[in-house]
């Protein structure tokens, strides 16, 4: 058939079709029907693949997840009904910080790694306080038994949003496939030297106790002050610093000006003396110094901020660092190598009273010593500045010295600069942030972290018989072996004995960045390692749908991996999506406590509700959290049953499409479903719903109406007969038109007169729609124009003078401009209730009202 139904079946009508309902019937239906499992006997070129983003497990998805996962759903239904064999997994992200906190503030438990397995632990009713340490084996347990939950409820909500993923193909990041995957592409990147541990200054969170990428870095405007200090010259004289920092006084290095500034050029090469502490630091040049920064000279501390570190780096200084993993300032024995002063006593005297302070009262506390020595000058003076933050994190970063895993990545900024360019981008403006963020690029990716639930490092190290790990010379993991827990697997040639012993071996005591498993889930998702047929073909994937947030984070690193394993690209397309923002255009998230969780929003507006307000916003467009266009598309879901329901229950007598109106409309329809192909191919999910909407309420309004008469037979067989087939072919092209965003009412609609599923017919096409009339039809496009624009008039003068719609006219006289639609003048007549139509050279319709009502 040309409407996309290869074997119609008799029209069954419900006697009052509803919306309630639909997705637990059209859900069951779609699971046992396999209506959207993926069949891998396609070659690559017949198939879609999607890198559908997983989920993070921890707690409930909250409405910006809908809107978002919504808009993958639009392109992989239209992909579908283009005929491609589409490959749509979902995974769920259950590895990582959120996981573990929501296990602490469930169970009430924290995780103690230096106690033992307890194989009869079970976790108290209710959250125990103070919580109860448990080994890393039963922490992780717990971890695993919530987000196993979790999941069965995200699929709940996802399967009654209608998102057309194939449920049998689902993973986790923290399950064996994606471990093994994880573990494998580290090791391959160990073994080319592009994975690399060092002992270096870290972004560190000291509440959480781990290092921090550059990518998960935010910066937050924080309360402050510039404190002016007085430094002594070696030779006699001062320098004065501005600093937000003076706790770190003990931790300067040097001090550090603009090369060409020349109020400090003569200092260059000298030395100055640091106040409090007496230790004789150098003066250097350095282009990143601002001489319009504070007096123009800075203090260079071990460590401050990132800057500190360039300088401490490209100015080959010692590190003096005094900042402990907890935030606390360290124990410091002034006098020792390293800690040289000019007086030892006064030194400890004044840094004993820092000892073991966090920094914000370290900093108050020599502040005041500052002020007692005369080395402030004058008073701190408030400012507000931004502060970088760990995302997740409630306190600054500090930078410490630890040891550290790394993925290079500077060294291959101008091939992912190539491959960004290489990628087609929905909207392409998203480009310019990836372009961004691979340009501010400052060091390498830090992907170890010092927590617990996550992808282990394959890797021991041996312990000297003095008992001390060498780490320079690691174990790594054979591939073969993979996964492995090196926290309780023991390398090959030791036993378990020699754990921690002289002579014997420690396993890597870190996990793997989130982002270091989740950049590899094309690989994991795709099969890479376990099935080289499936990788083979749909591997690299079409499509990367994410949000803009994480451009700098999950699509770097992916494109990243991709390129260092594979030399391509991970996908051919990114579709980028915005947020959602409450009413005061806030972006919805937990943290903000602003969410609104998504399925009393389903049950009360429907899915296909829901879905119709997701796909208002644009590729890379923010939307507010907006009910009443939730009401909206409930109102248009429930038009299509009803209009389709007018359409189908007196579908007799049929035949060739011949009136004017017909193929007017029918011609229309065809331009709409070559605009909607289009928008769908540019990734313009709204554009395409925008227009058929606008076209289906002209077509429930105008068409409707205006054959309405004829369509029962008012004007003969033949008239009725083009009205129905007209419809007909309207209601099939619709549906399809409309199938990818209102799953549900059109699964519905549709199995009233059609075998099989909407979802799997074909999309519509130009050709298929003008075929039916034998070619498109200028001449009645014209004709529904000028119907249409003088059907508006008179309803318009109709509502001016407050008469009924059906109120009837004697005589009408219309502008000269509505001529053109002669041909459907009995058409015309039937639904305004004209009896006498004339035209003529009048500046609007003139109405001559009879008294009676209509029939």
């Amino acid at each position: 058939m040309p409407h996309g139904a290869e074997d119609p079946q008799p029209i069954t009508l419900p006697d009052k079709p509803a919306l309630e309902g639909l997705e637990a019937k059209w859900n069951a239906r779609w699971q046992d029907a396999g209506t959207y499992r993926f069949d891998r006997n396609h070659s690559r070129g017949e198939i879609y693949s999607i890198d559908t983003p997983p989920p993070t497990v921890s707690g409930s998805l909250h409405v910006g997840h809908v809107f978002s996962y919504t808009h993958t759903d639009f392109i992989a239904r239209f992909q579908r009904m283009r005929g491609k064999e589409v490959f749509y997994p979902m995974g769920w992200d259950d590895n990582g910080l959120p996981t573990e906190r929501r296990v602490q503030n469930y169970y009430g438990v924290r995780c103690d790694p230096s106690l033992s397995y307890d194989a009869s632990f079970q976790p108290p009713e209710k959250p125990a306080k103070p919580a109860i340490a448990v080994s890393r084996p039963n922490f992780i347990e717990l971890c695993n038994r919530l987000t196993s939950e979790d999941e069965k409820a995200f699929e709940q909500l996802w399967r009654y949003l209608g998102l057309s993923v194939d449920w049998s193909m689902t993973y986790a990041t923290i399950d064996k496939r994606s471990q093994r995957v994880s573990q494998a592409g580290f090791l391959r990147l160990l073994k080319r030297g592009i994975a690399y541990q060092l002992e270096a200054p870290t972004l560190w969170d000291i509440d959480f106790r781990t290092a921090v990428a550059q990518a998960e870095l935010e910066d937050r405007d924080q309360p402050g002050a510039y404190h002016r200090i007085s430094f002594t010259r070696a030779g006699g004289g001062t320098v004065e610093i501005e600093t937000t920092r003076p706790e770190l006084i003990p931790a300067c290095v040097a001090l550090v000006a603009h090369p060409e500034d020349e109020r400090y050029k003569p200092l260059f090469g000298k030395k100055v003396i640091t106040p409090l502490f007496g230790v004789e630091v150098p003066v250097k040049p350095h282009p990143l110094a601002d001489p319009e920064k504070g007096s123009g000279i800075a203090m260079i501390c071990t460590f401050g901020d990132i800057t500190d570190v360039t300088w401490w780096r490209e100015l080959s200084l010692p590190v003096r660092a005094v900042i402990q993993p907890n935030g606390a300032f360290r124990p410091v024995t002034w006098g020792s190598p390293g800690w040289e002063s000019r007086d030892s006593a006064r030194a400890q005297q004044a840094y004993d009273q820092l000892a073991n302070l966090q920094p914000a009262k370290a900093r108050a506390v020599i502040v005041e010593q500052l002020r007692q020595s005369g080395e402030l000058i004058g008073e701190p003076r408030p400012i507000t500045h931004p502060v970088k933050f760990y995302e997740k994190g409630d306190r600054p970063l500090e930078i410490i010295t630890s040891r550290q895993w790394f993925i290079k990545t500077v060294e291959f900024r101008d091939a992912l600069l190539a491959r960004g360019r290489e990628l087609h981008w929905h909207p392409d403006y998203m480009r310019h942030r990836y372009e961004n963020w691979v340009n501010g690029l400052v060091g390498d990716w830090c992907v170890s972290r010092q927590r617990f639930f996550g992808v282990p490092f394959p890797v021991w190290y041996p312990i000297d018989a003095s008992g001390s790990v060498d780490y320079a010379h690691p174990m790594p993991a054979d591939e073969s072996r993979l996964p492995v827990d090196p926290s309780t697997d023991v390398p090959d040639g030791y036993t378990a004995g020699q754990r921690g012993k002289p002579n014997g071996f420690a396993g890597d005591p870190d996990i793997m960045d989130t982002w270091a498993t989740s950049s590899l889930t094309p690989q994991i998702g795709s099969g890479w390692l376990d099935d080289a047929d499936l990788f083979a073909r749909v591997f690299p994937m079409d499509l990367r749908p994410q949000g803009h947030d994480i451009i700098r984070t999950w699509l770097f690193t992916t494109v990243l991996r991709s390129h260092l394993e594979h030399h391509s690209l991970p996908w051919s397309h990114a579709a980028v999506s915005g947020f959602i923002t409450d009413p005061d255009r806030k972006k919805m998230s937990k943290s903000k406590g602003n969410v609104v969780t998504p399925m009393s929003l389903l049950q009360e507006h429907g899915s296909d509700g829901v879905r119709y307000w997701a796909a208002g916003a644009r590729p890379g467009g923010d939307a507010i959290f907006e009910p009443s266009q939730m009401k909206v598309g409930r109102r248009l879901a429930i038009k299509i049953l009803n209009a389709a329901r007018f359409a189908l229950m007196q579908a007799e007598p049929r035949g060739p499409m011949t009136e004017p109106l017909d193929r007017g409309m029918l011609t229309a329809l065809s331009a709409l479903v070559q605009a909607c192909t289009k928008d769908f191919e540019d990734y313009e999910y709204t554009g395409a719903l925008q227009k058929t909407e606008k076209f289906f309420w002209e077509f429930c309004d105008d068409y409707l109406e205006l054959v309405k008469a004829r369509r029962y037979g008012d004007f003969g067989g033949d008239g009725a007969a083009s009205a129905n087939s007209a419809m007909l072919v309207a209601l099939s092209t619709l549906l399809r038109l409309f199938a990818p965003f209102l799953p549900f009412v059109t699964e519905e609609v549709w199995s009233w007169w059609q075998r099989g599923s909407v979802h799997t017919a074909t999309w519509p096409t130009t050709e298929e729609v003008v075929a039916s009339i034998g070619g498109a039809d200028t001449n009645a496009l014209a004709v529904r124009e000028a119907t249409q624009g003088a059907l508006a008039e008179v309803r318009r003068i109709k509502s001016l003078l407050k008469k009924s719609t059906k109120a009837v006219i004697n005589r009408a006289v219309l502008p000269a401009a509505f001529a053109g639609l002669g041909p459907a003048t009995r058409d015309f007549q039937a639904a305004t209730h004209i009896r006498d139509l004339q035209f003529g050279e009048v500046a609007e319709p003139q109405l001559d009202f009879a008294e009676e009502p209509a029939a």
